[in-house]
């Protein structure tokens, strides 16, 4: 077969799209020009590539096998960019990140540190729940993934970079903000607002709360660390949550409890499949991720301490 990388890119445009129209929207390209050169590419490979259901088209087998090289080829033409680029000195690329929703406290101001370092570096994040993240990851979509509970499948490589302490907080009128020591058990009776099945946040409180003996009661169940911040200061429960998120605790009305067993001591990590061999540039926001490490850990001892008083 004579594929040219050409017709290759074509292909990937219209399986992103979904759609021979859209593809050619975005390739700048008319549409019978577009359907040409995939008629091409589908006699060199000898097989149908799309089939049509409904309104949109869909891989055969044979377009699912020729995606998957050519989306290879392409990883791999952009991590020779970035080693040539290195070689000469050049810091450039696109790094694409996908993180779970927790993490957006700090991510997107490291990420801005790390592109005013790299001014030529172009920055792909998106910010969503464990299991969005885990699914990209699956689909190898992106350069890493940020997340504390790291997924038994897929394979993977996972890098703790960052500890992730989780604390219990309530309402900075709660009764049980003035004490100096709050024994587990005191909390058995309390409800809780907690993040939604399946986040790693409410898989380590569950597991926390579970190997001593307890049951958590939830009262209310929501997809964002700020909606449970709120949620807590509104006097709808206690909760568990990183200590990272607590940025203006003491201005929102929160405390920290001063529970024992607590912080719950979990990290974040950076994950990539195992297998995947990282660009020069995501290798380098990993070495970056570790280098501010120590700053970050400090300025949530600080948050910590702040809750607290």
């Amino acid at each position: 077969m004579r594929l040219t990388f050409h017709q290759l890119r074509l292909l990937l445009a219209v399986s992103r799209e979904g759609g021979v129209s859209r593809a050619a929207q975005r390739l700048h390209l008319a549409q019978p020009t577009l359907s040409a050169q995939l008629r091409q590419l589908a006699d060199q490979v000898g097989l149908p590539l799309f089939e049509r259901v409904g309104r949109r088209l869909h891989l055969t087998a044979a377009g699912d096998a020729v995606v998957d090289t050519a989306l290879r080829i392409e990883q791999e033409l952009e991590n020779l960019d970035e080693t040539l680029a290195q070689l000469r000195g050049d810091v450039v690329g696109r790094l694409r990140l996908a993180v779970v929703s927790t993490a957006e406290t700090f991510i997107p101001r490291l990420l801005g540190d790390f592109r005013r370092e790299r001014p030529a570096v172009e920055v792909s994040l998106v910010v969503l729940n464990r299991g969005a993240v885990i699914r990209r990851l699956a689909d190898n979509r992106d350069d890493l993934y940020i997340m504390s509970r790291p997924p038994e499948a897929p394979p993977v490589v996972a890098t703790p970079f960052l500890a992730n302490p989780l604390v219990v907080i309530a309402a900075a009128d709660h009764p049980l903000a003035a004490r100096a020591a709050v024994p587990i058990a005191e909390l058995a009776g309390e409800e809780f607002v907690l993040r939604e099945p399946g986040s790693g946040t409410r898989q380590a409180a569950e597991h926390f709360f579970a190997g001593r003996g307890l049951a958590l009661r939830p009262r209310l169940e929501l997809g964002s660390n700020e909606a449970v911040k709120q949620a807590v200061a509104g006097g709808l429960g206690l909760s568990l949550l990183s200590a990272h998120a607590l940025a203006h605790a003491v201005d929102e009305g929160i405390a920290v409890l001063r529970v024992e067993d607590t912080p719950v001591l979990t990290h974040w990590q950076m994950v990539h499949p195992s297998g995947k061999r990282l660009t020069p540039l995501a290798d380098a926001f990993l070495r970056f991720l570790q280098e501010r490490a120590p700053e970050l850990n400090r300025a949530a001892q600080t948050r910590l301490a702040a809750a607290r008083h």
